[in-house]
């Protein structure tokens, strides 16, 4: 596969910004990653779009910059010449497209400081950022049930929303619904439990659609160690070893299973 200077450009925003999303798109099949990074590069322009700026107005301004490049891929017309856009449209279809508007749309909670409403709205966060990318990437390589992707991402995007607690505390968010240690370990304890249900049901995934799930190999390790000691979420020690991490990786790779 020949990347070219667009497909560069999304692979080096990807390494330098999201290193254990580069990891699994270098652990996926090689013509796999031309739908991974386009998708990954977008995802991380997104994230980060919040946090670039202190003023609500621009942020906003941001995220509305990406929801009408999305409307532009779904409408099937002009699409804005962009390093990111411009390989995304490539990947996306009209419904794809449409459905990724929910994710960008939930990055909003990331501009205030508001808490969220109650555990619904802490779900809907967590399925519409990490589910739809999911979802997204593996409609665009293969077949992939929605309530796959959408419990396979809960779990991925809890195991790092647990991992960002101190710093989304420091910078004067709320975010967890209850913070107690008992609450933590039910929340992990829901997230392994939705992992368990996407794993059962694997056979329903196009085996090309499962390097999409590569990107939560970490979600059980990390996610159990919630749930053995809870207290390593406020202390910032929610983490693998390098040597887990990377064996990790390549048993997912090998096996086709997160």
């Amino acid at each position: 596969m020949d990347f070219d200077d667009d497909l560069t450009a999304c692979a080096q925003l990807v390494e330098r910004g999201d290193p254990d999303r580069f990891a699994a798109a270098m652990a996926a099949p090689v013509r796999a990653r031309a739908v991974l990074f386009p998708l990954y590069a977008f995802n991380l322009e997104v994230a980060r779009a919040p946090w670039l700026t202190q003023e609500s107005m621009i942020a906003e301004m941001r995220l509305q910059w990406w929801r009408d490049a999305l409307e532009e891929i779904r409408a099937g017309g002009l699409v804005r010449r962009h390093e990111v856009v411009t390989p995304l449209a490539h990947v996306l279809d009209a419904d794809s497209a449409g459905r990724l508007d929910r994710l960008v749309g939930a990055r909003r909670w990331d501009i205030y400081r508001d808490a969220f409403e109650d555990e619904a709205h802490f779900t809907r966060y967590l399925e519409e950022t990490s589910g739809e990318l999911v979802l997204a990437a593996g409609r665009a390589l293969g077949e992939m049930p929605e309530d796959v992707a959408l419990d396979a991402g809960y779990a991925s995007g809890l195991a790092q929303f647990l991992r960002a607690v101190p710093e989304l505390e420091d910078k004067g968010r709320v975010p967890l619904v209850d913070g107690r240690p008992e609450a933590v370990v039910a929340l992990a304890k829901e997230g392994l439990a939705r992992l368990d249900r996407a794993r059962a049901r694997l056979g329903e995934v196009d085996t090309p659609a499962r390097a999409a799930l590569l990107a939560g190999w970490q979600a059980g390790p990390l996610l159990k160690q919630a749930v053995q000691a809870p207290q390593r979420v406020a202390e910032g020690m929610l983490q693998l070893s390098e040597f887990r991490r990377r064996t990790g990786l390549m048993r997912a790779a090998l096996t086709g299973r997160i």
